[in-house]
């Protein structure tokens, strides 16, 4: 395929210099996706896609080379369709996106413009979950409102494989470049030692986890997250939860605060820095159940909610985790589903707190760095949710001992 991205936004080319009209990293899709799903389509459904994007995309390749990139790697497209028409058992769609994660070696040859992007090599493209050192933009075709299927695109490319991995465009055409400028992407890349101004760019340099992404002092539109470890967090959130379940949703205290919550862990999701939503995630023994998600009022216009849930799902894969349990309110069952969760075969209909519920479940990937025996002794000692960061008892190991045995504590 070529890249051929269809307007996002119609209108003239961005003045030199000026901000990005719709900054890429900053895509809502509760507010540019509130109708449209993304889903890895099927044969049928690829085959319909291609043959409507033709007449739009010069250069567009053949059908079997882009089946054999999605028989390696299926998450390389994703089909977009308007929820209201979307019926799982029989899908369709009107547009997509594709893209191509690339090896080492692959993202040197799409820096050189040696790359065939027309019958990609697939020792170049990564398999599910491996992590890539590139993502090409392969092709996109969003007439539209369906334009805002990116933001869903975005969504998925914030799962651990592909988070903070940089995003690369070749644009051929007017509305391309148009689009890449529209969205903030930065013309010209630098691999390794190679320059290519051919290339359009989206940094998204490796960053903390999500689940640690908080700062002090941050921007006040930026969307983060980190653990509760103090007092004062704790006191954030029962904050939180009483203004959005007891207030809200007239939830009796007890029943909100039911004896669970020193026996788990709290997320906090600040928006700049006003603490604005919360989520609960307590351990069993081969499953996590994640719960109490709750975001205030004036915050359900920012992708908090969403911020929070990947989190607390690369929480719990970080710390071995592959499969995850919830109790989700019905009409929250779509919500849910856009993590992976499905629901629970044989399960059981809930009502309590005066909402009826029902069990959803979630399989995991192994997280490639899933804290586990046999690994850094130093990582299991770290702070909760800070297992990136070197911590205090590590930097006392510099410290002589003179301790006898019988003083000897166990960390």
């Amino acid at each position: 395929m070529t890249e051929h991205p269809l307007e996002l936004i119609r209108g003239r080319a961005k003045a030199p210099g000026s901000k990005p009209k719709h900054p890429l990293g900053e895509l809502n899709s509760r507010n540019f996706a509130k109708y449209l799903t993304v889903f890895r389509p099927n044969a049928d459904v690829l085959e319909s896609l291609i043959e409507k994007a033709r007449a739009s995309i010069p250069g567009l390749t053949d059908s079997a080379a882009v089946r054999a990139v999605i028989n390696h790697n299926p998450d390389c497209v994703w089909a977009i369709a308007r929820t209201r028409k979307f019926n799982s058992a029989v899908p369709s769609a009107d547009g997509f996106v594709a893209m191509l994660p690339l090896t080492k070696a692959g993202l040197y040859q799409l820096a050189t413009g040696t790359l065939d992007t027309r019958r990609p090599d697939l020792t170049l493209v990564t398999r599910p979950h491996e992590r890539p050192a590139g993502i090409y933009i392969w092709a996109i075709y969003a007439p539209g409102p369906l334009a805002g299927g990116v933001a869903l695109f975005m969504d998925e490319m914030s799962a651990p494989a592909y988070a903070g991995v940089d995003l690369y465009t070749r644009p051929n055409t007017e509305e391309g470049f148009r689009f890449n400028e529209t969205l903030g992407l930065i013309k010209g890349a630098k691999v390794g030692p190679i320059h290519a101004p051919h290339l359009y760019t989206f940094p998204r340099a490796a960053k903390s986890p999500l689940y640690d992404s908080y700062r002090t002092n941050s921007n006040k539109r930026d969307v983060t997250v980190t653990v509760a470890r103090t007092f004062e967090d704790l006191v954030r959130v029962a904050s939180l939860r009483s203004a959005v379940y007891i207030g809200e949703q007239e939830c009796p205290y007890e029943e909100e605060f039911d004896g669970n919550d020193l026996a788990a862990t709290h997320l906090l999701g600040y928006v700049g820095d006003e603490p604005a939503g919360c989520l609960r995630i307590r351990y069993f023994a081969d499953f996590a159940k994640i719960e109490r998600l709750a975001v205030r009022r004036e915050f359900r216009n920012t992708r908090l909610a969403f911020q929070l849930v990947r989190a607390g799902i690369e929480l719990c894969q970080i710390k071995g985790y592959r499969r995850l349990y919830g109790h989700a309110q019905k009409r929250l069952v779509n919500f849910w589903s856009r993590f992976g969760f499905r629901l629970f075969e044989g399960g059981h209909e809930l009502v309590f707190s005066d909402f009826d519920y029902v069990e959803m479940i979630a399989e995991l990937d192994r997280h490639p760095d899933a804290i586990s025996i046999g690994g850094d002794p130093y990582v299991i000692i770290r702070p909760e949710g800070r297992w990136h960061v070197p911590g205090v008892l590590e930097r006392s190991a510099s410290r002589t001992t003179n301790r006898s045995p019988t003083e000897e504590r166990a960390a």
